[in-house]
């Protein structure tokens, strides 16, 4: 278990993270943007480390930022959220270099998934029930035809 996190995340998915770890008795931080200064997520959290401006690609979606945050408070993982650096597997890597726990999927996993072909290979060989779809390419609309025939409709493409 650990004793403090740090929730790269912000708005309600910030305050749900908080309010488990609190029951948890785990302490937050929340880093915020200026956007996000006055909100319940920086009141709630045990800290708050102020990361940049209010474009997201100014505060939440700079890995060094969020790094350097976790270096300044101590935090002893990383909880992503949702969206932001969540499903990205350089993310989950740079903090596994860093010996900081990322509070989700590991990088291989992330990558695996961010692609449909290969997660749905990975699901196939885990034994789970996928929806039936053509693994290749398709040349041409004849040749599409005859995969959607064979499939079944509807089909998505």
């Amino acid at each position: 278990m650990f004793s403090k996190i740090l929730i790269a995340n912000r708005g309600e998915i910030a305050c749900r993270v908080i309010k488990t770890a609190r029951r948890m008795g785990v302490k937050t931080v929340v880093v915020y943007s200026d956007a996000d200064a006055g909100s319940m997520a920086v009141d709630m959290a045990d800290e708050a480390i102020h990361i940049g401006g209010s474009p997201a690609a100014q505060s939440y979606l700079v890995q060094d930022k969020i790094v350097d945050a976790v270096r300044q408070s101590g935090a002893e993982a990383v909880h992503p959220g949702f969206g932001f650096l969540s499903e990205n597997a350089g993310f989950a890597k740079r903090l596994q270099d860093e010996k900081i726990v990322f509070i989700g999927p590991n990088p291989y996993a992330i990558e695996a998934m961010g692609d449909k072909i290969t997660s749905k290979k990975f699901a196939a060989e885990a034994g789970v029930s996928t929806v039936p779809g053509h693994m290749g390419l398709i040349n041409d609309s004849s040749e599409a035809v005859k995969i959607a025939d064979s499939i079944g409709y509807p089909v998505m493409i």
